[in-house]
């Protein structure tokens, strides 16, 4: 299933997040791509922020660029965020602890092209700005039975 949504506004990109917050469950892996500033940042900043205030958290939530992955324990809900922009080989994954964390926490993925065949199944969206229409769009894709099941859920909250 692929499908694309407008994202006409701020509150509608906020909505989309507090949604996937909403779902985000241990061995769910969310893969965020597009160009460099198509709001896949902002979108994980959100869903984490909302995850962790879910049970009465708040903290601040970097871009991990330079890290390369940060962490965070939204009660009982570890939550790995991932840049991979700066990665230079599929092997450094097994370095950072990625692959394992794929099975075992809520994974948020930007740019991951550079999984290459690593990839697990997951829930893609692929963010682009429209310029035409002063709006994101973000197209989603799914490659598992759960993920299709949250895709068709996102669909059916953003009807065009």
């Amino acid at each position: 299933m692929t499908t694309t949504l407008r994202l006409s506004s701020q509150d509608q990109t906020h909505h989309l997040a507090e949604l996937l917050a909403d779902h985000a469950t241990s061995g769910l892996t969310v893969l965020l791509d597009g160009p460099v500033g198509a709001g896949k940042t902002t979108l994980a900043r959100r869903i984490i922020q909302t995850c962790l205030a879910k049970t009465g958290q708040s903290e601040d939530v970097p871009s991990p660029t330079f890290t390369i992955v940060q962490t965070y324990e939204a009660g009982p809900l570890e939550i790995w965020h991932a840049d991979l922009y700066r990665l230079t080989s599929t092997a450094e994954l097994s370095e950072l602890g990625l692959d394992a964390a794929f099975d075992t926490a809520f994974c948020i993925v930007e740019w991951p092209d550079r999984l290459g065949d690593a990839a697990p199944p997951a829930l893609r969206l692929d963010l682009s700005y429209d310029t035409a229409e002063d709006a994101r769009l973000c197209t989603i894709a799914a490659s598992s039975e759960p993920t299709e099941k949250l895709a068709h859920m996102l669909t059916k909250a953003f009807p065009q």
